[in-house]
């Protein structure tokens, strides 16, 4: 049985009610028959975008989409998407159908899905429905595409990092047919914007056969960011490693160029367009992937100047699983250590202003922050106390 919220019955209530078929479809079908728990839910049915009005003309509805068969109903407060059946046009730019038409039959709106898997549809009065042998390749741990693969594929590029990313995050097997139109498709992936791209890819390298994926299909990604060319062997060895890391997606991402050149993951954080924290996270990551990093407190110390604790846990994953000679566990301890004890690591945490700085007889200008950040660094290697008196000696002194 399907746990469905009480928001969703009501939608499908009144769908039967009014004489028409209304199904639950796609993803969070698969999820349920898996034993997981679904949270976003894709309603389809036989109704007319203008059917769908005049039965929900009692609900607050959102007409965005009515062009593409798809009405908004507002059910207790949520926003619950209703499609009709549609059977799509031709496809000319491997991503969207130029036009679509409305149909009255479920098994020709499934036919259109991209893997079996993610073919079923479920109605609480009629039961599952599945049409393609989903449930056989779900329980075969088999991702494999509706039909034919060929054509699944030239319809939306996109479904070639879909199918890779269903494989990676699911564990499951790319059927052979799948398989090799993946790899004979694969070039259009240039047709495909890099954010959906990078959408794909950063749920991919979470999954729990990442490395296997990553490894195997080394030439796809490839095609989807030149930039893998450039260490295509390293990216597919680093891969073998990225289970171990606990930190996150970012931390995978710049694991697979681990030992590559210092401003590769530079780029292709840049060239996928994300955004400027995630391009600063991985580059930095990588370009101190190059240091060695001691766990003594004054060089952790240092590192808690710079960045926040995210990213200095990610780079012990980082260090801890590359580099043979960074200690983790030693690492992680002082790092917890100095935590505890919130040592002043930053400008702002000194107990003495710009303007006290002055006082103490430094002229104003540039002169003053270098003067600051001589304290600071005196403060975090404990050469002087963070105190007014101590630092006004400091300074004096100098």
């Amino acid at each position: 049985m399907m746990k469905i919220p009480d928001h969703i019955l009501k939608v499908l209530s009144v769908l039967e009610n009014n004489g028409f078929e209304g199904y639950l479809v796609g993803g969070c079908v698969r999820d349920a028959k898996m034993g997981i728990e679904p949270h976003d839910f894709d309603l389809t049915t036989n109704a007319t975008p203008y059917e769908m009005l005049d039965i929900f003309k009692d609900y607050r509805i959102i007409e965005t989409g009515l062009k593409h068969g798809t009405v908004t109903v507002v059910s207790d407060g949520e926003n619950v998407e209703i499609t009709t059946y549609r059977i799509d046009g031709e496809y000319l730019d491997n991503r969207r159908p130029e036009e679509v038409y409305f149909t009255r039959n479920l098994k020709e709106d499934l036919s259109r899905r991209d893997f079996t898997v993610n073919a079923f549809a479920y109605s609480p009065s009629k039961g599952f429905v599945d049409m393609f042998g989903g449930e056989d390749d779900l329980k075969n741990k088999i991702i494999r595409c509706v039909g034919e693969a060929d054509k699944r594929f030239n319809e939306d590029g996109l479904r070639i990092m879909r199918a890779l990313r269903f494989a990676s995050c699911l564990g499951f097997r790319i059927e052979n047919d799948t398989s090799e139109s993946i790899f004979k498709s694969k070039y259009l992936l240039k047709n495909i914007s890099v954010e959906r791209i990078y959408s794909e890819f950063k749920r991919l390298v979470c999954g729990v056969d990442a490395g296997k994926i990553i490894k195997n299909y080394i030439e796809v990604f490839a095609a989807a960011n030149e930039r893998i060319n450039d260490c295509a062997d390293l990216f597919a060895e680093n891969a073998k490693k990225i289970h171990k890391i606990k930190t996150g997606y970012l931390t995978r991402i710049a694991a697979l160029f681990y030992g590559s050149k210092k401003d590769l993951a530079k780029k292709f954080m840049k060239d996928m367009k994300a955004d400027n924290y995630a391009i600063g996270f991985v580059s930095d990551l990588h370009r101190l992937s190059f240091c060695k990093i001691d766990a003594d407190k004054i060089s952790i110390r240092r590192l808690m100047g710079d960045f926040e604790d995210e990213f200095i846990l990610s780079l012990a994953d980082l260090k801890g699983i590359f580099d043979s000679d960074f200690n983790r566990d030693s690492f992680v301890k002082e790092y917890k250590t100095q935590k505890d004890l919130n040592p002043c690591v930053k400008l702002r945490q000194l107990k003495v202003t710009g303007q006290d700085i002055i006082s103490f007889g430094i002229e104003k200008g540039p002169r003053v922050g270098e003067v600051m950040s001589e304290v600071l660094n005196a403060v975090i290697e404990e050469r002087c106390a963070n105190d007014y008196e101590s630092i006004k000696s400091f300074v004096m002194k100098r």
